[in-house]
């Protein structure tokens, strides 16, 4: 097992493996509760009972999904990647989707499995990569550093630290709420530990602000150890059910959209969490990514079994830095997430304890670690700091990792002609120049 994950190359071993995969896990495991409270629309009263997807199967089909995404790309990338439903992407799934555009969760299921079958041609012609490896190292390193930024402020944004505020749109919460403290006092903890050099410093900061949370009543206390996995009947297969026996419903213009907004976020989510990851854990060789065919691969494999088992587009999770910053370094990390997210199914009353004020300190944590590569930008260079400038800043500010990348990339060949810098954009990169006018143009 050592020889196959690379330990000896990578400078690693079996513990830092194991607590980086746990951390990975602890820190990506909100997606069990959000994810089925999302796609189900349970927060949204008055609906005909048609619209609502069951709660429990969802939960089922995101621990199987999370599981079966993360095991391939330990086992077949030999990456320290988990997957899991994107966040972002359920949230469209659910209130565009289903309540705008009133497509049954059925036929979007089905428009999951479409772009899952449509990456896993594109991956394995060797499309995909080429992209990624087209991509200038100045934009890759901006990529890492807009998603640390963005990772932060979910972080703080899930810890309340920093709320809305109609007059100015973002300002800071009420720092004398019991959850909040909470936060910040693990944060003060895994810093300190950081500082000092501790390995596995992000875990054990999970760990302390967990029991302390608990000890406050902040945390609550887990009602159980196992629970009853619920039945994933009502979602099963069901994205098939369209092709066989209502294919007009997918002669439209409105799933054609879907499909490719499906497509668009999950591909440019995908590669520039496996861009930062990969700076962040140094595997980034002559800055392309090795093995980028199958991590790309185990993706799209991953979004077309989430849609079989019943949920929205499975995609690499950027708390997968956690993971790395606990010392991760191989596949064998991603492995471990995904047994635990098997684990999962049957354990799910110990999750209670993994709450927004448990996870946040290490999501801001790792925001941190990830501006790093902002360093290496070549700031004065005007044509290179512009497209870079908007990559980093417009992914928090739109929410967005595919949006900010995209906004960047339209600027990067317009500043690097005027620059006279033209024979230096790859061709690859004026392609999608235009593809990115398309996207915000038409869809």
């Amino acid at each position: 097992m050592k020889k196959y994950f690379r330990f000896e190359e990578l400078g690693t071993n079996y513990r830092r493996e194991i607590i980086g995969g746990l951390t990975t896990f602890l820190a990506m495991a909100y997606i069990l509760v959000v994810n089925p409270l999302t796609l189900s629309l349970e927060t949204v009263p008055g609906l005909p009972d048609s619209m609502y997807m069951n709660k429990g199967a969802v939960f089922t089909a995101t621990a199987l999904a999370a599981a079966i995404g993360s095991l391939v790309m330990g086992l077949l990338a030999r990456y320290p990647i988990a997957l899991a439903p994107g966040m972002g992407l359920n949230a469209f799934f659910a209130y565009t989707v289903i309540l705008t555009m009133e497509i049954p969760w059925q036929v979007a299921l089905t428009g999951v499995l479409f772009s899952g079958i449509i990456f896993i041609l594109l991956s394995l012609s060797g499309i995909r990569e080429v992209i990624i490896n087209s991509i200038p190292s100045e934009l890759k390193y901006a990529v890492g550093a807009g998603i640390g930024l963005f990772i932060t402020f979910i972080g703080l944004q899930n810890a309340k630290i920093i709320v809305n505020n109609d007059a100015v749109l973002l300002g800071v919460g009420n720092l004398a709420d019991p959850n909040v403290l909470l936060t910040i006092f693990g944060l003060v903890i895994t810093i300190i530990m950081m500082v000092k050099g501790i390995k596995g410093g992000i875990f054990y900061g999970l760990a302390i602000t967990a029991i302390v949370g608990m000890v406050f009543s902040l945390v609550p206390m887990p009602s159980g150890v196992l629970g009853e996995v619920p039945s994933l009947a009502p979602t099963f297969g069901v994205a098939f059910d369209a092709i066989f026996n209502d294919p007009a419903s997918l002669l439209t213009v409105q799933f054609l959209i879907v499909v490719l907004t499906f497509l668009f976020v999950d591909f440019f989510d995908t590669a520039g969490t496996l861009i930062s990851v990969a700076n962040q854990a140094g595997l980034m060789k002559d800055e392309k990514l090795p093995r980028a065919s199958k991590a790309l691969l185990a993706d799209a494999i991953a979004t077309t079994a989430g849609a079989v088992v019943g949920t929205s587009t499975t995609t690499s999770y950027v708390e997968s830095t956690a993971g790395v910053a606990a010392g991760a370094r191989s596949g064998l990390a991603a492995v471990v997430t995904g047994v635990l997210f098997l684990l999962s199914l049957f354990f799910y009353p110990l999750l209670s304890v993994i709450t927004a004020s448990v996870t946040a300190p290490a999501l801001i944590i790792v925001g941190v670690l990830m501006v790093s590569s902002i360093g290496r930008i070549e700031w004065t260079r005007f044509e290179i700091a512009v497209p870079a400038f908007f990559v980093i800043l417009m992914m928090p500010l739109t929410y967005s990792i595919a949006t900010g990348i995209a906004i960047g990339f339209i600027f990067y060949p317009i500043t690097m002609i005027v620059a006279g810098r033209m024979k230096e954009i790859h061709p690859i990169m004026y392609g999608l120049f235009f593809v990115f006018l398309a996207y915000f143009i038409f869809l």
